[in-house]
């Protein structure tokens, strides 16, 4: 049986926060980072909503948000008791005010507001799931949540806010993007919607990714961008992730690699080992076909290899370390955290639809061959 739930309206283009002009009469809260609310990004939204509305701002959000920032902005959700909460930024901002609506709800501080996303970043998919990822600082280790209370109802994907995303924030977002996508496309809740949503979204990262890498101005590379991230999100919100994001988790918790970034260095590895399945390495072959990166007649491990080659190459192109002792991260440091990480890795929410069963002893491998992929003898 398929289960396929699709709330989310989608406003796409340069006219999408016209939407926000029919707005009135409403108690709105804005949650974004401090940056954006500093260099004016944020008058994106305040300068189109009308007077009549009530605006308040929480600009706390910060990457890799944590515990205490949701609680200080659980504090100001009580006081503002808003109609409409706007998560407005990269993932972490859309997060955290998922983390807010999704606590105020348990706690039951207010009615339920309408939620609209507006990313600046491609790559979360943030604005059309129901997830969000909060870090506990105290047990270095970060926790998904999951509920459709924090599914927007409205995302608004404006291409021109992307354009001046940083050259190594277009790189480590776009290869969260593929990892979405291919985590999905083999995740034990897969099915035929999230397979063509995510086939989809590779087939426009492969003509956008570097074209927006090389030339962040590049507004078409920008809008075929935040579409393949946008079809990413719904397909791993209908179909689930797998160990990758598992473990990409515990790199951030422990030590603050940028989510994207720990996702790509794991990415090779993680299908390395799911192709000890022979059903799980020929649906990757069916993947590369589609996405005419091998042809019909290829075997299913060429065809694999095709999928890896193409990672391999993306992050070479974008400059993108391919291990983690190439981050200065102390071996004997990592090493004392690997139990930690394991264990946190275990109980995270994606691991759940794992397609290939991998237990304790797998992980850890996989975590010490990334730290340095010479040693380990993968090259991906």
């Amino acid at each position: 049986m398929s289960n396929v739930y699709m709330k989310t309206r989608i406003q796409e283009g340069k006219q999408a926060r016209e939407y926000l002009k029919d707005i009135k009469n409403k108690r709105i809260l804005i949650v974004c980072d401090k940056f954006l609310s500093e260099n004016g990004a944020v008058t994106y939204l305040t300068d189109i909503l009308c007077s009549s509305n009530v605006v308040e701002l929480f600009d706390k959000a910060i990457p890799d948000p944590t515990i205490q920032v949701v609680g200080s902005g659980l504090c100001m959700m009580y006081q503002v008791k808003p109609d409409i909460v706007i998560g407005f930024g990269g993932g972490s901002a859309i997060d955290t005010a998922k983390g807010i609506i999704y606590f105020s709800m348990i706690k039951e501080l207010v009615k339920k507001p309408l939620f609209v996303a507006v990313p600046t970043t491609s790559g979360t998919g943030s604005e059309v799931t129901s997830a969000s990822v909060i870090t506990d600082p105290d047990n270095k280790s970060k926790h998904l949540i999951s509920s459709d209370e924090i599914l927007p109802d409205v995302a608004i994907l404006d291409p021109s806010l992307t354009l001046s995303v940083p050259q190594v924030v277009t790189a480590n977002t776009g290869m969260d993007v593929l990892t979405h996508a291919l985590e999905a496309y083999v995740a034990t809740g897969a099915n035929v919607f999230s397979d063509a949503m995510a086939e989809k979204s590779i087939e426009l990262l492969l003509k956008s990714l570097l074209g927006c890498y090389k030339d962040g101005n590049d507004l078409k590379a920008r809008t075929r961008m935040q579409e393949a991230s946008t079809l990413a999100g719904i397909a791993f919100n209908t179909a689930g992730l797998g160990v990758n994001h598992s473990i990409a988790h515990q790199l951030g918790g422990t030590f603050h690699i940028p989510h994207g970034l720990a996702n790509a260095i794991l990415l090779n590895h993680v299908i390395e080992y799911n192709c000890t399945s022979q059903e799980i390495m020929n649906k990757y072959a069916a993947l590369a076909i589609k996405v005419q990166l091998a042809e019909a007649k290829e075997d299913s491990r060429v065809a694999v290899k095709a999928i890896k080659g193409l990672i391999t190459a993306l992050m070479r192109c974008m400059n993108m370390p391919s291990s983690v002792m190439e981050l200065g991260i102390d071996r004997m440091e990592y090493e004392n955290q690997l139990k930690n990480m394991v264990d946190n890795a275990l109980m995270d929410a994606c691991f759940a639809t794992t397609p290939t069963k991998i237990a304790g002893p797998g992980i850890q491998k996989i975590l010490l061959d990334i730290y340095d992929v010479r040693e380990s003898g993968s090259k991906g």
